[in-house]
């Protein structure tokens, strides 16, 4: 008879473990990082919502509102977007931190926004209770020190084609400033099927679950793309032992000016939420 997983069991780690002691599990017990209300790490399941980008004051008030009654701890919204196509919107800049700190504060939300460059850290810092680090710059190593010296908690995602021993060596960056504050992110991976935007690597949970103490959560949105594939993803990752979800939530996705595909609604956000046992009463 095959043994119930248990995500929480030590397990022996890899030669590669060398490469990132300070991020290797050494016990049962897994790292908490706080944001806000927020728990990564412990028994809490955090679901972070909130647009792709930050668009205007009107819309990331209504996604914050929308996030906040449904149960979700944490809002998300871009203001310097990497882009592949040049010519795509690429956010509001400062302006549009200001909008998403605003609209956090309004709503009793902790915010999350990506950070592209060494130069925008510490003015990010001051408004951003956590700042992100995207999958594109996921090897940004001077990047990695800067939020690692920030003392802000941090967001990591996995780039589009890195290995586990990679994402766990860019942590180490960050870590080794002496910033233990960091959430990992699985968001797909590259790969030479084309059905869903990228593959949605679960088993990177379990593995990770063993190999390293810090929080790991999932965005099933940048993974698949669709936003009706989206809703068992989440309850996957919730089932495979991930700390958490990243979903992209827009009042209006039709108009969005960023990834509209695979936004959900307010009301797909809500029956999610429901869906998880998280619906806020």
């Amino acid at each position: 008879m095959i043994a119930p997983y248990e995500p929480w069991t030590p397990a022996l780690l890899p030669e590669s473990a060398a490469h990132w002691p300070l991020v290797a599990r050494r016990g049962e017990e897994s790292s908490l990082v706080r944001v806000g209300d927020a728990v990564f790490g412990g028994e809490q399941f955090v679901v972070i919502g909130g647009p792709c980008s930050v668009e205007s004051a009107y819309q990331i008030d209504r996604a914050a509102a929308g996030v906040a009654s449904s149960g979700g701890l944490v809002l998300r919204g871009g203001a310097f977007k990497p882009r592949t196509n040049p010519y795509a919107f690429a956010g509001l800049g400062w302006e549009g931190v200001d909008l998403l700190a605003a609209a956090g504060r309004r709503y009793g939300l902790p915010v999350v926004s990506e950070v592209m460059a060494v130069d925008q850290v510490e003015r990010m810092a001051q408004s951003i209770d956590m700042l992100q680090v995207g999958a594109r710059n996921m090897q940004n190593f001077d990047l990695l020190r800067a939020v690692g010296r920030s003392q802000r908690p941090v967001l990591l995602k996995r780039g589009m084609s890195a290995t586990l021993d990679e994402l766990l060596c860019a942590a180490e960056y960050i870590v080794n400033e002496g910033n233990s504050r960091v959430v990992l992110c699985e968001r797909g991976i590259r790969s030479f099927d084309t059905s869903t935007r990228n593959t949605l690597d679960l088993g990177a949970i379990v593995v990770l679950r063993e190999r390293t103490h810090l929080p790991i959560i999932v965005d099933p949105s940048h993974a698949v793309g669709v936003r009706r594939w989206i809703p068992p993803l989440c309850r996957a990752a919730q089932a495979v032992g991930a700390h958490g979800l990243m979903l992209e939530v827009h009042p209006d996705p039709e108009a969005a000016l960023c990834d509209r595909d695979q936004a959900l609604d307010l009301e797909d956000f809500a029956t999610v939420m429901e869906s998880l046992a998280l619906t806020r009463r």
